[in-house]
Formats: structure tokens, C-alpha cells, sequence
């Protein structure tokens, strides 16, 4: 399994993965529901959609908008398993463990985190820009 450090500056070479950003829709999600709550969600989309030996629609199975989740997946390269495998070392063809999933939502939740950071950032220049004479 890849670093998440390591990964995070391999993801910032691909123009694919460095397109995605929370749209005004998700990131108000995001602070309605909050880091943990939207984290959770994460952990229980994974269960559900990734982490099965054989995931049902293995490569269509992650919409690209809709939920802050499905648009860090994508960020982040687990999205599917082949992704997974390329992007992570995680291999298909066996479900995931725990040290897997668990990887796998932090990789999310640090995306998540960064661009709700980055987010704040640009909001913050646009208000001092406004004040500037």
C-alpha cells in the first residue's frame, strides 16, 4: 500500500485527478454535515461499493457528482479497484482488510480536508480583494 503522502504528490501530476473540486452544492454539504459525519459516509461507501472481492459495476460504480464522497473518490484514485491497484498497490480479486479500508478514507478525508481548506482560502482572498482600494 502507497504512502498517503507520496500518493497525494503522484495525484498532483495527473491533469485527471487535479480536475475534481467540490462544487458550491458539496462543500455546503460539507459544512452542514461536517468532516466526521461526511468521513462516516465515506467508510460506509467504501464498505458497501468497493471493498467486496468482486464489486458490482467494478468501474461505473462511483457517480461523479452528487456527494462530496464520490467527488474525493475520484480525487483520489478510489474510485474502483483498478484504480485502486494502479494508483494505491491495492490489488484486486480479494476484499479488502481493515488497514485497506481504513487507508482508503483517509486518503478521502484528507482530500476533503484539503479542499475544504483550499476553499476557505480563495474565500478569504476574494473578501480581502474586495477591500483593497
Amino acid at each position: 500500500m502507497r504512502d498517503l503522502d507520496s500518493l497525494f504528490e503522484a495525484l498532483k501530476k495527473s491533469a485527471f485527478r487535479r480536475r475534481f473540486r467540490l462544487g458550491a452544492r458539496e462543500l455546503a454539504y460539507l459544512h452542514e454535515k461536517g468532516l466526521p459525519e461526511v468521513t462516516a459516509h465515506a467508510r460506509d461507501l467504501i464498505d458497501k461499493r468497493l471493498a467486496p472481492e468482486a464489486p458490482p459495476n467494478d468501474g461505473k460504480q462511483t457517480p461523479f457528482r452528487g456527494h462530496p464522497v464520490f467527488i474525493a473518490q475520484h480525487a483520489t484514485a478510489t474510485c474502483c479497484r483498478t484504480c485502486l491497484a494502479k494508483w494505491h498497490g491495492i490489488g484486486a480479486g480479494k476484499a479488502l482488510d481493515e488497514a485497506e479500508r481504513q487507508h482508503v478514507v483517509g486518503a478521502i478525508g484528507r482530500w476533503l480536508r484539503e479542499e475544504a481548506k483550499r476553499e476557505g482560502e480563495q474565500r478569504k482572498a476574494a473578501r480581502q480583494g474586495e477591500l483593497q482600494f
